[in-house]
């Protein structure tokens, strides 16, 4: 049992950015963020006996640390934010008044998305393969392509309206 808790510590510390970058996209407040990194933990630790090690770690942890937050959400309607740390370059100006401000209404208008979408998204924007992220989200890689497609035109054709 202590090699299990020393193993299970090792592998969140290694990976608490992810837990916290999940936590930004689905909390508005400080404290919000704070209390969904604890829950994802908690949830962690309870499922992580039963971790094979079919997938890579940091993939099985995606899944359990969104479905938790979306189950957050549902049960205590969390404010929604989109992504504070993440942004597609190719939609930003060089200047960094105007990079910020453009940073701001991107992570404004995929705070819009829907959970699913707003899943997606995160994922690939950490780089995630198609694969990955169609495991993650227990869906197909064409229907993943498929969504990934329609959210980046809605993004862009969106953003485009407001810059």
């Amino acid at each position: 049992m202590e090699s299990l808790k020393k193993d299970f510590v090792n592998q969140i510390s290694e990976n608490q950015r992810l837990i916290h970058k999940v936590c930004n996209v689905y909390c508005y407040t400080s404290e919000d963020r704070k209390d969904l990194f604890q829950d994802i933990v908690l949830q962690l630790w309870r499922a992580y006996p039963s971790f094979k090690g079919a997938a890579k770690f940091s993939t099985w942890l995606y899944r359990i640390a969104l479905n938790t937050a979306i189950s957050q959400i549902r049960k205590q309607k969390m404010k929604l934010v989109g992504l504070s740390a993440l942004a597609s370059d190719n939609l930003l100006a060089d200047d960094t008044q105007g990079k910020i401000e453009k940073q701001q209404l991107l992570n404004s208008l995929i705070g819009t998305l829907n959970n699913i979408d707003k899943s997606i998204i995160l994922l690939y924007l950490e780089e995630k393969s198609y694969e990955e992220i169609a495991l993650i989200m227990g869906m197909s890689q064409s229907s993943i392509s498929v969504r990934l497609v329609r959210i980046k035109r809605k993004l862009e054709k969106t953003f485009k309206q407001h810059a």
